[in-house]
């Protein structure tokens, strides 16, 4: 049956842009979905110019892979129209191609971070081409932070298309209030995935930073996507100097990322409850 919600895909004709689109129709067709991309242009005047270039661009991508996008081309900014076309579009999610952090690629990292926060479906990060030719393996970190309903209900979605496991992982502390609230949020995952019969492990790490050993545990087992939530209200100051997500984002083992932007209509909900 086909999905009326599509995968959006911005579109800038780099090779970036490239991995986005292979990774989208990778899950487009599991998903029995479209994909759009978006390619912004700073003038209207070039939006005539810009149209037959993607008219090309996917017509090319049809002949090699058996999967032809739609497209569109607006001026306007990457931060708002991307996040516009989500909505109108109702989109289920997108994927968007980055950079990881090296140098002065940090701010392309920032970049991606502020667009991503701004949009209220997930956005799935990807640095390379797909790996795999299906979704199997998810690190799913557990921490003693709030955690949205809606991380369990998107590992839910990954589950019932591509039959994902999903691997809890959390690190200990000696804190007893940190503690209990892991374990809190850990026993609601437990519960949640077991009750929709989906596979899962708890998987203890060792270190001090749910993020960097995310990230490790995620090569180690060559998992395809880690998914977490992104921070409310997040500063400048996280802009600039690197916010947990951006780390894990930007990891330099190239693994997928997805990212679920916190509901506020939910925030009165602990943990997953």
């Amino acid at each position: 049956m086909a999905n009326n919600r599509p995968i959006i895909v911005p579109w800038d004709f780099s090779e970036l842009s490239e991995y986005a689109l292979k990774h989208a129709a990778k899950m487009s067709i599991k998903m029995n979905c479209d994909i759009v991309l978006l390619h912004i242009v700073k003038k209207s005047s070039e939006i005539e110019t810009a149209s037959k270039k993607m008219e090309t661009a996917v017509n090319s991508f049809e002949k090699e892979y058996g999967v032809k996008p739609k497209y569109t081309v607006k001026e306007g900014s990457i931060f708002s129209d991307i996040n516009r076309l989500i909505k109108n579009e109702n989109a289920i999610f997108a994927i968007m191609g980055t950079h990881g952090i090296k140098g002065m690629q940090k701010f392309t990292g920032s970049w991606a971070l502020k667009v991503i926060i701004g949009s209220d479906a997930p956005f799935i990060v990807v640095q390379d081409n797909p790996q795999n030719e299906d979704i199997k393996k998810v690190v799913f970190p557990v921490d003693f932070k709030f955690a949205e309903k809606e991380k369990l209900i998107w590992a839910e979605f990954i589950h019932n298309y591509f039959g994902a496991k999903f691997y809890l992982c959390y690190i200990d502390t000696n804190d007893q209030i940190f503690k209990k609230k892991i374990v809190s949020n850990m026993m609601i995952a437990k519960n949640f995935l077991t009750d929709k019969s989906i596979d899962f492990d708890i998987v203890k790490l060792e270190g001090k930073n749910i993020s960097d050993e995310s990230i490790k545990y995620a090569e180690e087992i060559k998992a395809d996507l880690i998914m977490i939530t992104t921070t409310k209200n997040i500063s400048m100051h996280d802009y600039m100097l690197g916010a947990s997500e951006q780390k894990v984002i930007a990891n330099v083992q190239k693994i997928p990322v997805m990212t679920i932007n916190p509901r506020t209509d939910l925030t009165k909900f602990k943990g997953f409850n």
